[in-house]
């Protein structure tokens, strides 16, 4: 089967310096695309462009900031419009993690953080996304649930919650957005990532036994099914959300 090509178009990816978001990076620089990745460590940033763009042609940019503020969603939007001509692809992937344990407990400063760096940044990137590009020349959205917002009972429940909303806001967004943009989300189970270490060092064999395919999910596993969804392959195809999980809600 031959890949789709992304040769020509533009892509943003929030929180594209590792884990899910630089695996997706690194799959559409493959297949042909400009990139803009955002983070807020300048040394994360300046290597993540160095492994997408080693001979240094330009085609993978980076901006600092943080994703819940609102210039710097404006700055990245605008360096990828000026930079490239347009923003074909929005890849919101940053989300934070600060609460743990019962939600009766929860500090709810660390829950005010957690819905808006991953529920309400999103809608704020999606915006600019719209206003700066894709209002005019359309494209398509990629938002990075979990199965955590598909299934209550862990101790990150803030963090499910927040995804819960996200995987409903790419319902909604996929409504007011069409027929120009699509907008669709990947639902992941634990992904070996520096985000996710807590919940497997150490016991990896031991949680991975509860998958039927046995083994935890690693970037690559993520990044090709989030970017068959903002291909032209998925034209068909908005307001889901694929479940990336190596059969683990399946069974339980």
């Amino acid at each position: 089967m031959t890949r789709a090509d992304f040769s020509g178009r533009t892509a943003l990816i929030t929180g594209g310096t590792r884990g899910i978001g630089a695996g997706i990076a690194q799959e559409l620089v493959g297949r042909g695309a400009n990139v803009v990745v955002t983070a807020r460590k300048p040394d994360e940033l300046d290597e993540i462009v160095r492994r997408l763009d080693p001979d240094g042609t330009g085609r993978a940019v980076a901006v600092r900031g943080s994703a819940d503020d609102e210039a710097h969603q404006a700055e990245a939007v605008a360096v990828a419009v000026e930079r490239f001509g347009r923003l074909d692809h929005l890849v919101a992937n940053a989300a934070v993690n600060p609460q743990y344990g019962p939600l009766v407990d929860a500090d709810l400063s660390a829950v005010r953080k957690v819905f808006e760096v991953n529920v309400t940044s999103v809608i704020a990137w999606v915006q600019q996304a719209w206003r700066q590009s894709m209002q005019e020349h359309g494209g398509s959205i990629l938002a990075v649930a979990s199965v955590g917002g598909l299934r209550a009972g862990s101790p990150i429940g803030a963090y499910n919650a927040s995804k819960a909303a996200v995987i409903h806001l790419v319902r909604q967004l996929s409504g007011e957005l069409g027929p120009g943009v699509r907008v669709n989300a990947i639902a992941p189970a634990v992904v070996k990532t520096k985000f996710a270490t807590a919940l497997y060092e150490g016991r990896e064999e031991e949680v991975a036994s509860a998958y039927p395919l046995k083994r935890l999910g690693v970037p690559e596993d993520t990044a090709k099914a989030g970017v068959f969804l903002l291909s032209d392959d998925a034209s068909w195809i908005t307001g889901a959300t694929l479940v990336v999980d190596g059969g683990v809600t399946a069974t339980g």
